[in-house]
This record gives C-alpha cells, sequence and structure tokens, in this order.
C-alpha cells in the first residue's frame, strides 16, 4: 500500500512539475526545448524502459523533439535535473522494478544432436554398470557344486538397469533402448545387448552395442 500511495504520489508531482514549466518561461537550458528554442541533444531521465532507448533510471540525450511530443507526455522521460533525478531515485529506491531481460533460445542442429547421442552411446559401451544384490540362501545350500550360478534373491530387471544408467552414468535412455528378455537371475558378468539409433556408428570391430553389467554380492 505504502509503495503504491509513493508510486502514485510520484507520478503525480511529475504531471504538476511538467504542468508548471509550460505555463511559465524556462530559465533552465536543458528545459529550453519544451519552448521551441533549438538545442542539439536533450539530457533525459528515463522513468521507465524505452525501447532501443534505454532502461528505467538512465540517463540517455535525446532530441528535443521527440522529448517534448512523445517522452514527455507519456512521462516516459524527465528533464535531467536534480529535482527530477531525486524523484526518480527515491521511486526506484522504493518500488526496484524488474526488467525482464531478453532471453535468446539457440537451438541445437541436428549434427550436434548426433554428436551428443553419439557420445554418449560411447561412454554407455566403454563403462560397466555395477548392481549389488543378496544371493538366494535356499538355492545357495542346494547347488549341486560350486561351479553352479549363484541366484539372487531379487532378479534385476530391464527398468532397474535404466534407472542405475541414469544414477551411475548420468545418462537417460529408455527400456525400449535395452533387449532383455529376461531379468538377470544370478551373480556374474553380462552383455546386455542396446538397440540405438541406426545413425549412430558403431565402434570399429562391433556388430551391436552393448552394454557391460555386473551384478556382485551385498
Amino acid at each position: 500500500m505504502h509503495r503504491m500511495a509513493f508510486t502514485q504520489h510520484g507520478r503525480n508531482a511529475l504531471r504538476q512539475i511538467t504542468k508548471e514549466s509550460s505555463d511559465r518561461v524556462l530559465h533552465h537550458p536543458l528545459l529550453f526545448s519544451c519552448q521551441g528554442v533549438r538545442y542539439r541533444r536533450l539530457e533525459v531521465i528515463l522513468t521507465t524502459k524505452v525501447d532501443k532507448l534505454g532502461k528505467a533510471g538512465e540517463t540517455v540525450k535525446v532530441a528535443p523533439g521527440y522529448f517534448r511530443n512523445h517522452l514527455m507526455p507519456k512521462l516516459l522521460a524527465v528533464p535531467n535535473i536534480e529535482k527530477f533525478a531525486h524523484l526518480i531515485r527515491e521511486q526506484r529506491r522504493i518500488c526496484q522494478p524488474v526488467e525482464e531481460e531478453e532471453v535468446k533460445v539457440i537451438r541445437k542442429s541436428e549434427d550436434n544432436m548426433s554428436r551428443e547421442f553419439e557420445k554418449a552411446a560411447r561412454r554407455l559401451e566403454n563403462a560397466r554398470l555395477v548392481l549389488r544384490r543378496f544371493p538366494n540362501i535356499e538355492k545357495l545350500r542346494s547347488r549341486a557344486s560350486k561351479d553352479d550360478p549363484i541366484e539372487l534373491r531379487s532378479p534385476v530387471t530391464k527398468e532397474e538397469l535404466v534407472a542405475e544408467v541414469s544414477r551411475q552414468l548420468s545418462i537417460s535412455i529408455e527400456p525400449e533402448n535395452l533387449h532383455l528378455p529376461s531379468p538377470l537371475s544370478a551373480f556374474g558378468e553380462y552383455e546386455v545387448p542396446m538397440r540405438l539409433p541406426k545413425a549412430i556408428p558403431l565402434p570399429e570391430g562391433k556388430v551391436q552395442w552393448t552394454l557391460n553389467v555386473k551384478v556382485r554380492g551385498k
């Protein structure tokens, strides 16, 4: 409420000063333009952002006619003299308007995207995903020999692999990118085939992309 009242008071003060200035002869050289006297450029203080001119509070130089016919009637700017400058400073100190900044969005080209996909694919190819699981104690005790695989208490699903790729490698993939007909059910090392876009060239000597996974005990 206090801020709105001060803003309205500031605008009313500007209107009153400009009205009084137009009713009498102005003696300050910066205000002669309002009386039709020709000066090359006039220094003014912007009260708000004006395109191709400046932001609120900035001091700029404009043609006298532009100030007289456009900026002053709309209270977009005031002459650069102390009584106006003080009023503008106080108004901006209390209101502190936030200027909108232009944000330029640079779209990535298809070539850049392809390079990023290829880089991510090579990281997946060279990395090794490590997961920890508890063994299935009942089946562990009933193994016929020590060479038999140790089954997991809870198998590793495709969705878990996708989540671990995101967590460990910071790469986002979809379940459709992995070819895993059945969950990983035993400890060991695996090469899980990956289905990636054909536009991504395979490494030399490779016939398909693979994800190296190691499942070990906790």
